[in-house]
């Protein structure tokens, strides 16, 4: 359950400049313990400068942050995972000993990391790789190594950038079903991707951040509630001047038609098609997902410094 009364993570204005350009400009987050918390952004948006503040790998000009209750992110380091956008294992080192040594980094004896390390492979269908060295495996096979690493001292935060990157879609849905698994261990999980499938899939809660801005945050739901929903019609009887008797901006899709959900609904619409001998022969309606949602919030973040020159 999500503990929204104690977050994990807590941002209020966090900003960040490199030469005269605002990265992170301004950025506030607040992550429930327990939860799966997405940041999605296009490309440049600002998603690893701001898991990298959280972290306190680097430092804001301004603004505040407090993880897992103390505002000096490095004091609670021994209770974080942490998966960096960068990859990087020794490639000497046998997988069960790559992992094994991430958790002596993290304060796990030697020997109980190894141990761990062995049932961490085995559960993600990798205990053949166990004894093999990392330039060995398969660059998705040590991508999941590294995440394996990060996990193995059983972290009360796991942070994870770009985690999907990379990955076949074997692999995909094996770090899928890792990242449910550490929730249900009861770990709260922060993870940035511009992969919206992904977050569709696992987020409890997201924050999408353009231009260095949050632009929303909230529930997959609510991203989706913000736009319409649509209707795909097949007629029975597709005679000319049907065009007609949709609406507006119905669009030709296939052997039917895509329009938005009227605002007094579809009952009217379908009564004139029938009485207009069109018939019904297939109609479904269906939120856009958060795919479409995240299209239209960025688009329009884009297009919102340059609002004020048509202003009035």
């Amino acid at each position: 359950m999500n503990d929204v009364s104690d977050p994990a993570i807590i941002a209020s204005g966090l900003v960040k400049r490199f030469g005269d350009r605002p990265v992170v400009d301004g950025i506030d987050l607040v992550v429930p313990r327990g939860a799966v918390y997405g940041v999605l952004g296009p490309n440049g948006a600002g998603k690893t400068t701001t898991l990298r503040m959280l972290l306190g790998i680097i430092e804001p000009d301004s603004g505040t942050r407090t993880l897992l209750g103390t505002p000096h992110p490095r004091d609670a380091s021994d209770r974080v995972g942490y998966l960096p956008e960068e990859r990087g294992l020794y490639p000497a080192m046998k997988a069960r000993d790559a992992i094994a040594f991430m958790g002596a980094l993290r304060g796990l004896p030697w020997r109980e990391g190894r141990a761990r390390a062995g049932t961490l492979l085995e559960s993600a269908g990798l205990g053949h790789a166990s004894d093999q060295k990392i330039r060995k495996l398969s660059k998705g096979m040590a991508q999941l190594v590294q995440l394996l690493g990060s996990i193995v001292h059983q972290p009360d935060l796991l942070v994870l950038d770009e985690p999907f990157s990379g990955l076949d879609p074997v692999n995909q849905e094996r770090l899928e079903a890792l990242i449910l698994k550490e929730r249900d261990r009861g770990a709260t999980i922060l993870f940035s991707t511009h992969v919206m499938a992904h977050a569709q899939r696992l987020c409890d809660r997201l924050a999408i951040i353009a231009g260095g801005k949050r632009r929303f945050e909230g529930t997959v739901n609510e991203a989706r509630g913000m736009l319409p929903q649509q209707v795909h019609y097949v007629p029975h009887f597709p005679n000319p001047g049907l065009s007609e008797q949709l609406p507006r901006d119905a669009v030709a899709d296939g052997d039917g038609w895509t329009f938005e959900l009227p605002r007094e609904g579809i009952e009217g619409l379908l009564k004139r098609l029938i009485d207009a001998g069109y018939g019904i022969s297939g109609l479904s309606i269906e939120r856009p997902g958060l795919h479409e949602a995240f299209v239209r919030i960025v688009g329009e973040a884009a297009a919102a410094p340059a609002a004020p020159e048509h202003a009035a």
